[in-house]
């Protein structure tokens, strides 16, 4: 069973990289998101060496949410196809907040020394069609928005 996974690992991660960078650039043109950490977007810091050393942006995005801890909670649980797990690297499409999670035993400036946010959401992109993991995080982003601007 392993090998017949391993024969087919390339074409999956193929797959999800492409759809990771679709949901990557479409995070970063909605207003909620405040910042995309994507290596395959030009905006990232190390996109150049990103270039370089992989043949793909990643299976990884993870993206900062207005609000704080409140709005990435909200947007998490608006999420559908999307689920909220810890552990992270499925067929399927799963999403974390590392300063709860991951990162919870450190403290904050601990934490936002590493660039890991109150806001900050962790999603591996799993082999779901693109265009419904856009659907899906740009409903649950309007419905946090939603939340947010009905809180002030």
């Amino acid at each position: 069973m392993l090998l017949k996974g391993l024969e087919t690992l390339p074409i999956r991660i193929e797959r999800q990289t492409r759809s990771a960078a679709v949901v990557a650039d479409a995070l970063a043109a909605h207003p909620v998101v405040t910042r995309v950490f994507y290596p395959g977007r030009a905006d990232h810091p190390q996109a150049e060496l990103a270039k370089r050393q992989m043949s793909g942006g990643s299976t990884m995005v993870a993206f900062e949410v207005a609000g704080g801890k409140a709005g990435a909670f909200a947007v998490a649980n608006a999420l559908r196809l999307i689920k909220i797990s810890n552990n992270l690297g499925d067929a399927k499409s799963l999403i974390t907040h590392p300063a709860t999670t991951t990162h919870q035993r450190l403290s904050d400036e601990a934490r936002a020394e590493l660039g890991i946010g109150p806001g900050l959401l962790r999603l591996s992109v799993g082999l779901e069609h693109a265009g419904d993991l856009v659907a899906d995080l740009t409903a649950a982003l309007d419905a946090a928005s939603g939340v947010r601007a009905a809180a002030e």
